[in-house]
């Protein structure tokens, strides 16, 4: 139940000597629970990895998404490695840069064109640029806590921001039609772009599901408008449709956005758009030195055929139904309040009746100590490679950290 954590404590300490904050970005471990939680990884396999002090646990971030089939899965890896045996980062593109977007262009539903680039950030700073280019306007409406990267004007950061960097920039909450449809009249004729995720998912709060008639009439207003719409689906791309999440949502965007699960843990992302975007996509000039990398190329492939070889929306969904139904049952036998919300395929689980989160950081700080890594603030992955026996090992560490907040807060 205690761990030790020597190993990660001394790599830390020598980490603060020459990076910043040792471990930066959403990998600190500020975001966690100190005292509970590995700071650095040895190795991975399948929906577990080991950290440097040699404790085991079943992952539930799925390094925050990008794993969606397993660590460490052979036919990815293998993919990777024999074209990285004939070539990588070259001076023209490969044939696997056309093979791949034949095979999006063909899977994601109103996807007509790809461009390829390395993260999320990359492509969503696209969009942004596309729409504007497209549309010969400068504002563009991004909903609030919404996540987009780091980007000066994705509205996350607050070191070195300017006003000049956010200024064409509107603010909404997700899901309110009402503002939405006053900010569109308020800024008439000046929005180029919309860009939302294809559901609610920030950290330290509920996840938001779409109302039924929501995308339709988001996607009315935009049309009616002159509106680019976009969706960042980075976080959710491919764990709720192989088609995209705007498909499982039924609505079809102008943009899309797509990295994470794209390749099972490798560096690469793209941006899939509409035929009438496809001569402003062709006129702006957007590249990077490793946006046309083979080696992620055929993984991307080999990736796209097995997620569709497993039906893994399905998998997830189903494997994400029953860790969130047994969790409910056993907050419910402890008397506990718990609020699940989100797909079942990316879950959050937090306790209904507080908002300093000391009850879930008691709850995973008690789970990662029994072998199961859930994160108290952020929401959770399945992936293809969990099995029954995970969730019955992780409902077994799950019981026993609702005993614990009930012991210390009681009801």
């Amino acid at each position: 139940m205690s761990p030790s954590f020597t190993k990660s404590h001394e790599l830390f300490a020598r980490a603060a000597r020459v990076m910043p904050q040792g471990i930066y970005g959403h990998f600190t471990p500020v975001f966690t629970v100190p005292g509970s939680y590995p700071y650095f990884m040895e190795r991975a396999r399948g929906s577990h990895f080991w950290d440097v002090d040699g404790n085991e646990y079943i992952d539930y971030l799925c390094a925050y998404g990008p794993m969606i089939l397993g660590y460490a899965n052979d036919k990815v890896d293998d993919a990777y490695r024999r074209q990285a045996g004939l070539g990588s980062c070259c001076s023209i593109a490969t044939r696997l840069s056309v093979d791949l977007a034949e095979r999006v262009t063909s899977t994601i539903d109103g996807a007509d064109w790809v461009m390829f680039a390395k993260n999320g950030a990359d492509v969503t700073s696209m969009a942004l640029m596309l729409a504007r280019g497209y549309r010969k306007r400068a504002k563009i409406v991004l909903a609030e806590e919404g996540y987009h990267g780091t980007q000066a004007w994705a509205g996350t950061s607050t070191v070195g921001i300017t006003p000049a960097d956010r200024a064409d920039i509107l603010m909404v909450p997700w899901g309110d039609l009402d503002a939405l449809r006053e900010t569109v009249a308020a800024w008439k004729g000046q929005i180029a772009g919309a860009m939302f995720t294809p559901y609610h998912h920030p950290v330290f709060a509920d996840q938001k599901l779409p109302g039924p008639s929501f995308w339709a009439e988001v996607r009315k207003l935009c049309d009616e408008n002159g509106i680019v719409l976009i969706i960042d689906d980075v976080r959710a791309g491919w764990r709720l449709d192989l088609k995209g999440s705007a498909h499982h949502f039924g609505f079809r965007p102008d943009m899309a956005c797509y990295s994470k699960g794209m390749a099972n843990g490798y560096a690469i992302s793209m941006l899939v758009g509409a035929e009438k975007l496809r001569v402003t996509a062709s006129k702006a000039y957007m590249t990077g030195s490793f946006w046309m990398n083979a080696p992620e190329m055929a993984v991307a492939l080999v990736c796209l055929d097995e997620m569709e070889r497993m039906n893994v929306a399905g998998v997830v969904r189903e494997l994400g139904e029953a860790l969130t139904r047994g969790l409910r049952e056993l907050s419910e036998a402890h008397g506990l309040k718990v609020s699940i919300t989100g797909p079942a395929a990316l879950p959050f689980m937090k306790f209904a009746n507080e908002t300093n989160f000391l009850r879930s950081q008691l709850f995973c700080g008690e789970c990662a100590g029994r072998g199961v890594f859930f994160h108290p603030h952020h929401n959770w992955f399945l992936s293809a490679a969990h099995t029954k026996e995970d969730i019955a090992k992780t409902l077994e560490a799950a019981d026993a950290g609702f005993r614990a907040v009930k012991e210390r807060f009681g009801d």
